[in-house]
């Protein structure tokens, strides 16, 4: 994507963030919520977000997403016109682009987002991560049909399949998506197959609903690390050594970049009480001085 295209993204889409800027003290301030934290500490972690870099802010309902980059797109496409009526045909408007899991695909925001783009012919790409699972739902259990990507003839959109485990079919996939969309101002659905490894998170345990055999025959085949370090050692670009020397810069400056993060003071109080409103109201400047008043009589406790 150009950087115009604006980005409505979920809890896997770290890597688009950092590609377009997002540096890693930003996403360790992020989630120790420091005073350095764009969120100004207000968001769970990995809820990141960059209006410089045309990231929407991570929300945690799933499927939100969804409509609202259909609004965005509109938007988009209304620009766009009324640029041309004032001569400019070079103005490249950009699209949006909206991530989203297998599970998200089940909810009631994916329908009205994706029929609301089709009947409103909104320029943007619906990108779906089909992962094998929704947390523990495996895809089985989720639909009868054809996948994701079989949606789209009924919303009236293009749609494609891709190897989503290739980062090269991938990077042509949505290049092409960016083309059709501009092209004939409408929305696309890409399906992006591939295979979640690890559990779910933290306080997952994967091995309760999916047999570790399946974990490590897609390990071996599909990963999409392995292969393309494959491609890369083939053509003698890289080499397993340079890959572990990498992987091991890239660790350490994590770790440094999280002690960094950890050791910086939280935002300034004030900031529970801003940006909501242009003028504070009287409601929320009383609410501010109570605050006020109960830290200075329990000073001990905070």
């Amino acid at each position: 994507s150009m950087p115009q295209d604006v980005i409505l993204a979920q809890y896997r889409e770290q890597g688009r963030l950092m590609w377009r800027g997002f540096t890693l003290d930003q996403f360790t301030n992020q989630c120790f919520s420091n005073d350095l934290d764009l969120g100004r500490g207000r968001q769970m972690p990995i809820h990141y977000g960059s209006r410089a870099l045309n990231y929407h802010t991570i929300s945690s309902p799933l499927g939100t997403q969804i409509p609202q980059a259909t609004g965005v797109a509109y938007k988009m496409k209304l620009d766009a016109a009324a640029a041309a009526a004032k001569g400019d045909s070079s103005h490249d408007p950009g699209v949006a682009v909206c991530y989203f899991g297998d599970g998200c695909a089940s909810t009631t925001d994916f329908h009205a987002g994706l029929n609301f783009a089709a009947t409103l012919s909104a320029p943007v790409i619906f990108f779906c991560r089909n992962n094998g699972y929704a947390i523990s739902t495996s895809v089985e259990d989720q639909y009868a049909g054809d996948g994701i990507v079989s949606r789209a003839q009924g919303y009236g959109m293009a749609g494609l399949r891709v190897d989503g485990n290739d980062i090269f079919a991938v990077n042509a996939a949505v290049r092409k998506a960016r083309e059709y969309c501009l092209t004939h101002n409408a929305p696309i659905l890409i399906e992006a197959i591939t295979y979640r490894q690890g559990h779910h998170s933290t306080s997952d345990d994967s091995s309760r609903y999916r047999c570790p055999k399946e974990v490590h025959s897609h390990f071996t085949s599909t990963d999409p690390v392995k292969r393309l370090n494959a491609f890369l050692e083939r053509h003698d670009w890289m080499s397993a050594d340079d890959t572990a020397k990498i992987r091991d810069e890239e660790r350490m400056a994590v770790l440094q970049s999280m002690e960094a993060a950890e050791r910086r003071p939280p935002p300034k109080l004030d900031m529970l009480f801003t940006d909501v409103y242009e003028s504070m109201p009287h409601h929320l400047q009383r609410q501010e001085q109570q605050l006020h008043s109960h830290m200075a009589k329990y000073p001990a406790k905070y």
